[in-house]
C-alpha cells in the first residue's frame, strides 16, 4: 500500500504522512440522505462491513474519548469505560464531538484530530490486514493497517464492539 497525496487533504492524511504510515484513500460519492454513513461506505467502496470502521466519541467520567468500532455493530459503553479504566460513559453531544476533533460527524476521523483522545480501538480489528476509517469528511475513508492505526492514534485494543 502506498501512501498517497490527495487534493484536499485532511489532517487525517497529514497526520498520516508526518508518521511515515502507509495508507490508501478511499473515496465515494457521498449520499446525503444514507441512513448509515459507514455501511454507506462498505457498499460503496465494495468492501466488508466488518473492515469499515466508524470512530465515536464518549464521555468517560467527564472526559472525552475515541471508540473504533466495526459499522455493521455498536458501541459497548461498558467495555469502553473498562477498557480505558474509568466507570462510567455516555455517548458524546454530537456538537462537542466535533468541536474536540475539528472535524463534523459522519466524517470524524480518528486521526488527526484537534487535541488527543484517550483511543479504544475494537479487537476485531487486528484480525484483518487493513481496515477503513473516516478521513476526515463524508466520502473519504483511508484503507491502512491495524497496527499502524494504534501507532499513530496512540490507542489500545479491547473487545468494545457488540
Amino acid at each position: 500500500m502506498a501512501k498517497r497525496k490527495s487534493p484536499g487533504g485532511t489532517p487525517a492524511t497529514v497526520a498520516l504522512g508526518a508518521a511515515g504510515i502507509a495508507y490508501e484513500v478511499r473515496a465515494y460519492e457521498h449520499d446525503p440522505r444514507a441512513a448509515s454513513y459507514g455501511l454507506e461506505a462498505a457498499e460503496a467502496l465494495g468492501v466488508d462491513p466488518a473492515r469499515v470502521f466508524k470512530t465515536l466519541l464518549a464521555s468517560l467520567d467527564g472526559r472525552l474519548v475515541v471508540g473504533i468500532v466495526p459499522v455493521s455493530g455498536q458501541l459497548d459503553l461498558k467495555a469502553l469505560a473498562r477498557a480505558l479504566g474509568g466507570s462510567k460513559a455516555v455517548m458524546a453531544e454530537v456538537a462537542a464531538a466535533e468541536r474536540a476533533t475539528g472535524y463534523v460527524a459522519g466524517g470524524i476521523s480518528p486521526i488527526g484530530q484537534k487535541r488527543a483522545h484517550p483511543t479504544v480501538l475494537d479487537a476485531s480489528a487486528l484480525e484483518h490486514g487493513t481496515i477503513l476509517v473516516s478521513g476526515g469528511r463524508r466520502g473519504f475513508d483511508l484503507e491502512l493497517a491495524p497496527h499502524d492505526l494504534v501507532a499513530v492514534t496512540g490507542a489500545v485494543t479491547a473487545t468494545i464492539g457488540r
